[in-house]
C-alpha cells in the first residue's frame, strides 16, 4: 500500500456533489490527498462531500461551478490554487446524460451535455497542466462509459463528447508523458447511486459478476491511477464494469 500514498498531493475532482465523484473524492482523501470539491448546481451536496473528506483527515475546498463555462473555470482554479498552490490529480468526472430523440434536439440540449463532459476537460486540463509541467508530476484521469463509447441511444451529444474525450486523453498522454504526466480514461459499467439500497436485478443479471458496481469499485482504480503505481500506464481505455459487454 506505500506506492498508493498520496500525501501532500492535491486533487480537482469535478461533478463530486455524489455518486461516483463523492467516492472518489473520499477515496482519495484516504490515500492522504487535499480535495477541491465542484459541484455545478448543489452546494449542499457538494459541502456534504467536503465533510466527508475531511472526516478522512485531509482538507478540502469546495468551489461551485460549471467547468463547461470559461469564467466559472477560471475563477474555480484561481481559488483551487489560491488555497492549495498546486493541483496534482485532475479528474474529470462532471457530465449529463439525458434522453432525447436527435431530430428534437435544441443547439442548447446539445451543448448542455457536450460542453461540461468535453470542454470542460478542456479547460480543467489548460488550467492546472502548467503547473504539473513544472513539477514534472501529474496524473489525469477522464470518464468514459460503456453506452458512451458504443452509442447512447438518444443521446448523441454524450457518446460524441465521450468519445471526443477518449481522444483527447491520447492525444495529452502522448504529449505530456515526457513531462511525468500521465493521462487515462476509465469506461464504469453499471454502479448503484447513493440513493439506491440494492441491485436492480434485472441489470445485474446483465453483468457477467453477478452484481452491479458502486462507487468505490471506481474510486479504487482512480486511487490507482493516481499512484506512482501506475507510473507506466497512461493513455489507457480502462473498463471497470464487471465483464459487461455491449
Amino acid at each position: 500500500m506505500t506506492d498508493l500514498v498520496l500525501c501532500g498531493k492535491t486533487a480537482f475532482v469535478s461533478g463530486s456533489g455524489a455518486n461516483i465523484g463523492r467516492g472518489i473524492a473520499v477515496h482519495l482523501a484516504k490515500l492522504g490527498c487535499n480535495v477541491i470539491v465542484n459541484g455545478s448546481t448543489n452546494e449542499d451536496a457538494a459541502q456534504e462531500t467536503a465533510e466527508l473528506v475531511t472526516k478522512a483527515g485531509t482538507e478540502a475546498l469546495v468551489v461551485m461551478g460549471d467547468v463547461g463555462h470559461r469564467e466559472h473555470l477560471t475563477a474555480m482554479a484561481e481559488k483551487a490554487l489560491a488555497r492549495f498552490g498546486a493541483v496534482d490529480i485532475l479528474v474529470n468526472n462532471a457530465s449529463r446524460r439525458p434522453h432525447k430523440p436527435f431530430l428534437e434536439m435544441t443547439d442548447d440540449d446539445w451543448h448542455g451535455v457536450v460542453d461540461p463532459a468535453l470542454t470542460g476537460a478542456f479547460y480543467t486540463c489548460r488550467a492546472f497542466l502548467p503547473g504539473m509541467v513544472d513539477r514534472k508530476w501529474g496524473r489525469i484521469i477522464n470518464f468514459a462509459g460503456m453506452k458512451a463509447i458504443n452509442g447512447y441511444f438518444e443521446g448523441a451529444p454524450i457518446s460524441a463528447a465521450k468519445h471526443a474525450v477518449w481522444g483527447l486523453t491520447k492525444a495529452l498522454s502522448t504529449e505530456f508523458a515526457p513531462k511525468g504526466i500521465t493521462t487515462n480514461i476509465l469506461s464504469p459499467g453499471q454502479i448503484r447511486k447513493d440513493t439506491e439500497t440494492k441491485d436492480d436485478p434485472a441489470r445485474a443479471a446483465k453483468i457477467p459478476v453477478g452484481f452491479m458496481g458502486r462507487s468505490e469499485d471506481i474510486a479504487e482504480m482512480v486511487g490507482f491511477l493516481a499512484s506512482p503505481a501506475a507510473r507506466f500506464v497512461t493513455g489507457q481505455m480502462i473498463a471497470v464494469n464487471g465483464g459487461e459487454v455491449t
